[in-house]
């Protein structure tokens, strides 16, 4: 069998996905061997307990639960995989510190409110963010643009809202009006909630032009401060600039809790949604 960890505490083995329920289906029989002792311990019926064994039996082609005499007991491809979920249990508990992947906006708001939290903030964009998401290596996917959530169908929790501003180069023309941005150059960053700005542009058949993409909001400031024309859109709460798309651009940022067995995530983002919204404020984010 090819086993392959899927994200709480769910397995994927050669392609289909066995969740938590079959995990402590397996762990229960192995203590109790009887499979009406562990619909008991568990708190449903028989019926339920045998067709959940049966159901994964068949997907996976093996017996996993074999009878003996009036109880069952796990069958060697059944103990490997109970040791594959253990494994992969004890590997995401491991710790209590909360760790957290994330885009480089909300990654500096987390790192800065002040909470009382062990956290290991990993920042980088939403994209490799979410890589490491699938990999179950973090507790916490933080996204600068719930778009990703949207498309994989993640349910996500917004902490507050920003917006984007317009950042100009040095010597670059007054805008006044949306129309004073048609055909500027502009550069673009991997990752971000950029997509409002260009969408709103297509919207009002704004032409533009991307002529530089980069990985990071800091990144793109730089070489258009450095720049004689060049343009870009930033979220409001790391930079100062014109917010002519202000109510065109105002979105979520956003938590996605991928560990759901450590306890400390859910009392995390709890104090972010109440007592820790003063200090997201403070950061320069709108309150949810």
């Amino acid at each position: 069998m090819n086993f392959k960890s899927n994200g709480l505490i769910s397995l994927e083995i050669d392609g289909k996905i066995y969740d938590y329920k079959l995990y402590n289906t397996l762990k229960s029989l192995s203590k109790t061997y009887s499979q009406r002792k562990s619909a008991k311990e568990l708190g449903i019926s028989h019926a339920v307990l045998n067709r959940r064994i049966k159901k994964a039996e068949d997907k996976i082609g093996l017996r996993i639960v074999e009878k003996i005499g009036s109880g069952s007991v796990l069958t060697i491809d059944g103990m490997n995989l109970l040791k594959e979920y253990e494994n992969y249990y004890h590997q995401i508990a491991k710790t209590e510190n909360i760790t957290i992947g994330g885009g480089h906006i909300v990654s500096g708001l987390l790192e800065s409110i002040t909470q009382p939290f062990e956290i290991s903030v990993y920042s980088s964009n939403d994209s490799n963010s979410f890589k490491l998401a699938k990999r179950d290596v973090i507790d916490i996917l933080a996204l600068d643009d719930p778009l990703i959530a949207f498309e994989k169908d993640l349910n996500f929790t917004p902490i507050g809202f920003d917006y984007l501003v317009l950042i100009t180069g040095k010597n670059s023309k007054p805008i006044k009006s949306i129309n004073d941005l048609k055909n500027l150059d502009f550069v673009a960053v991997n990752g971000s909630a950029q997509r409002l700005a260009w969408n709103t542009l297509e919207h009002y058949d704004i032409p533009y032009n991307i002529v530089k993409t980069v990985n990071s909001q800091f990144d793109a400031y730089k070489m258009v401060k450095n720049s004689d024309n060049l343009h870009s859109f930033l979220n409001a709460s790391y930079f100062n600039g014109n917010d002519i798309l202000k109510h065109d651009t105002r979105h979520a940022i956003s938590l996605v809790q991928i560990n759901e067995e450590k306890e400390e995530v859910f009392d995390f983002i709890e104090f972010l949604l109440n007592d820790g919204q003063k200090e997201i404020v403070k950061q320069g984010f709108s309150s949810i």
